[in-house]
């Protein structure tokens, strides 16, 4: 489809961007899964025409309510079953029957990928984690984030290897997420990196106090 090969954008920009060096990894949440075998497509098509001379690997992330995907993974590919996808905060990617699911898995194969999941309370802790450098996440972003911190932790990425986390959209979108978050509202989240809620009048000079006071 056209959309596809518009993602396949995304793989020149990446490297651009670091100065046409690839990185080790790259961590890209998943839904319908489109957009991995994009990104591979564009991958491979920098390799071809001699623009870059290796591959990162690629770790697909998927929320732990819709996730056939990684539950195919643990099964080394061999069968995928749809699933009922309940609910996520990830909802872009709640989806249990994904249309581009054979192209995906040809592509984590032919870029030796891996697929890890997210928990709501991890995924909603690695956006927090997140904005506290600036990032404003939304919470997709964090399912990536989430999986990034879970594959460091078994040692899958490794000390000293680059990684590139594909963010899906601002958290400006989600701005319900991020107050339940902090208001420790959201179901089965403990919210354990909240902050404190202030709430202030519409004027510079009281926003301005209270910076002066943190």
């Amino acid at each position: 489809s056209l959309r596809v090969e518009g993602q396949k954008s995304i793989s020149a920009e990446i490297t651009q961007q670091l100065e046409w060096q690839v990185p080790d990894w790259i961590v890209i949440p998943g839904g319908n899964l489109g957009n991995v075998s994009a990104l591979g497509n564009g991958f491979l098509l920098m390799k071809e025409i001699g623009i870059i001379d290796k591959l990162p690997r690629i770790a697909l992330a998927q929320a732990e309510n819709a996730n056939p995907l990684y539950r195919s993974y643990l099964k080394e590919f061999q069968t995928f079953e749809p699933v009922q996808a309940k609910a996520t905060e990830a909802s872009a990617i709640r989806i249990g029957d994904p249309v581009s699911v054979r192209k995906a898995i040809k592509t984590l194969k032919t870029f030796q990928g891996v697929v890890e999941q997210a928990s709501e309370e991890e995924l909603a802790d690695a956006a927090a984690r997140g904005d506290l450098y600036g990032m404003y996440n939304d919470p997709h972003t964090g399912v990536a984030l989430a999986s990034m911190l879970k594959l460091i932790e078994k040692g899958v990425i490794q000390k000293g290897q680059s990684v590139v986390v594909i963010s899906t959209a601002s958290g400006l979108k989600f701005t319900e997420f991020k107050v339940k978050y902090h208001k420790h509202e959201l179901n089965g989240v403990s919210s354990r990196m909240a902050n404190e809620i202030i709430q202030l009048p519409a004027k510079l000079d009281a926003v301005m106090d209270v910076i002066q006071k943190i």
